[in-house]
């Protein structure tokens, strides 16, 4: 069993809590928790590390599973939760490149990420991308990173299943995009109202920064501006609730064309 915090592959997991750099270099980022470790596709465990609580609790499912025990203290100290909850696993980084996302559908609806920074936001976008059917995400490289602990908890398992891309070059990403026919829609006050466009053939939509929106360049670049109707005295919705109403607005069309 591993007790102290100062041993070096436990400061080697805790950057990789810490630090989005570390998690680039190592390729690696962390899981914890049972929901979601459990989720994580075996080929990409690298490294385990249980309680002595959690492996008597779990016993049966950990038979096919190879893994350190660490005390409740080495636990606590991994954990980003204030409740850890007896397992850490270092899990395998698996992004997908542009032109990877492009072979996946033949009519693919894509969700465009510019500088989105909040954690819950983003997370909350790649659970509620699998729930809508979305055919992946693209992140421009300033965003805040998808394998944050946060935005990991946060996706309850999507992270594993929803194809994404980070990009380098947002303006040559757009371009390409354009290139395979690819419509881009952009959230913005003089557009037109969202659910009068069709979305059935491939399309694009573009999520700001929560603070500044899009930003003018992303804006010019788009085929066409939309707009979320609002009622009251409310400005604009949050990041992850507009991704979510366009969507489904999506999966209406294309599941319920004629609307019924």
């Amino acid at each position: 069993m591993i007790s102290s915090t100062g041993n070096s592959r436990i400061k080697n997991i805790a950057s990789l809590k810490k630090s989005a750099k570390a998690r680039k270099e190592q390729n690696c980022f962390l899981v914890e928790g049972p929901r979601m470790f459990f989720e994580v596709p075996a080929e990409r465990l690298r490294e385990v590390y249980l309680t002595e609580d959690f492996e008597k609790k779990y016993a049966p499912k950990l038979q096919k599973y190879t893994y350190e025990l660490i005390s409740d203290t080495v636990c606590r100290h991994l954990s980003d939760t204030k409740t850890p909850q007896g397992v850490i696993a270092v899990v395998e980084k698996q992004e997908m490149t542009l032109q990877e996302l492009l072979r996946l559908e033949e009519h693919p609806c894509f969700f465009i990420l510019e500088n989105l920074q909040d954690p819950g936001n983003l997370g909350t976008i790649l659970r509620t991308a699998e729930g809508a059917g979305v055919t992946g995400l693209i992140l421009s490289s300033d965003s805040v990173d998808p394998y944050n602990p946060k935005v990991v908890r946060s996706t309850m398992g999507a992270v594993f299943r929803v194809p994404f891309a980070v990009v380098d070059d947002f303006g040559q990403m757009l371009d390409t995009l354009q290139k395979e026919g690819i419509a881009i829609y952009a959230a913005h006050l003089d557009g037109k109202i969202f659910y009068q466009y069709d979305y059935k053939e491939s399309c694009a939509f573009l999520i700001g920064n929560e603070g500044n929106g899009l930003t003018e360049a992303a804006v010019a670049a788009a085929d066409r501006k939309i707009l979320i109707p609002m009622k009251g005295q409310v400005e604009s919705l949050n990041a992850a609730v507009a991704a979510t109403v366009l969507m489904y607005e999506v999966l209406r069309q294309r599941e319920w064309s004629d609307g019924q």
